[in-house]
């Protein structure tokens, strides 16, 4: 059987080159947008691997109702596009409702869903029926194999560009971990791409007001999954991100993003030869 392959703006995903994900967790602004696609653009220029911008211009599922959610969909769907046409990126945000899903798929390469939202099958249908590639993130309440009915889902649509993102597994409150087998068991679905930051999250962890985390195992986690045959990373990175307005406690500051990467890159190509 021929591995599946998703293409996003150009990109092949499954086809042996590793391509990443990567931005703040949220569109803080056009400025930090710039800042982060810029520096990325060039790191993945230099180490010859698959780049798309990632940022969201809305949190829905903040832990607490006073959490800023991001600048809604108007703003944030400009800043995404001006990414998008000045540095000549392809980029990915999320959408959580139906009715978002045609105006950001006119400003945007592909359309992410949440994994609180992946078994919801008028938000996967309406996704695939955008055209747009589609990458569903693995619910934290979701088995690997149970995966395939939501990528049916969208595939029922004909539209066959379907990535799944691994990014950890409840384990009692707070706690999320990682079973690696989930990556070979989901890829005769779609290429698989591994949350390296969402997977360090401790969800509500912060007294149930915020997220907490662990930012510093991300590059662990990224390596092994490469390892385990992961086709592309998820990472969100910022400048500041103590000082980041969401998932602080687990983005890449974007001076390490380098080093990672090239430590990530050394472990595919190890394992791939």
């Amino acid at each position: 059987m021929t591995p599946p392959v998703c293409e996003i703006g150009g990109l092949k995903v499954g086809r042996g080159k590793l391509v990443l994900i990567a931005g703040p967790c949220m569109a803080e602004s056009l400025d930090l947008c710039r800042t982060v696609a810029r520096a990325m653009k060039e790191i993945c220029a230099r180490l010859e691997i698959g780049y798309v911008f990632k940022a969201s211009f809305d949190k829905a599922n903040r832990s607490s109702a006073a959490g800023y959610r991001g600048p809604g969909l108007a703003k944030g769907l400009q800043w995404l596009s001006q990414v998008r046409s000045k540095l000549d990126l392809p980029v990915l945000t999320d959408v959580h409702e139906v009715a978002q899903v045609a105006p950001v798929a006119k400003a945007v390469d592909c359309l992410q869903i949440p994994a609180f939202l992946c078994r919801q099958t008028d938000l996967l249908v309406a996704a695939g029926e955008s055209g747009k590639p589609v990458n569903i993130k693995k619910g934290q309440f979701m088995a690997p194999l149970d995966m395939k009915q939501a990528v049916e889902k969208v595939r029922s649509t004909g539209n066959h560009n379907v990535l799944l993102t691994e990014r950890g597994t409840f384990f009692g409150y707070n706690r999320l971990v990682t079973d690696f087998r989930s990556i070979p068991q989901m890829q005769p679905f779609a290429p698989v791409v591994f949350d390296a930051t969402h997977s360090v999250q401790e969800p509500g962890g912060l007294g149930g007001n915020a997220s907490g985390g662990h930012r510093e195992y991300a590059p662990l986690l990224a390596r092994a999954a490469v390892a385990a045959g992961a086709d592309a990373l998820f990472i969100e990175t910022h400048p500041d991100p103590d000082h980041a307005k969401s998932d602080a406690a687990s983005q890449i500051p974007l001076s390490e993003m380098e080093h990672v990467l090239a430590q990530c890159l050394a472990v595919f190509e190890a394992c791939r030869k």
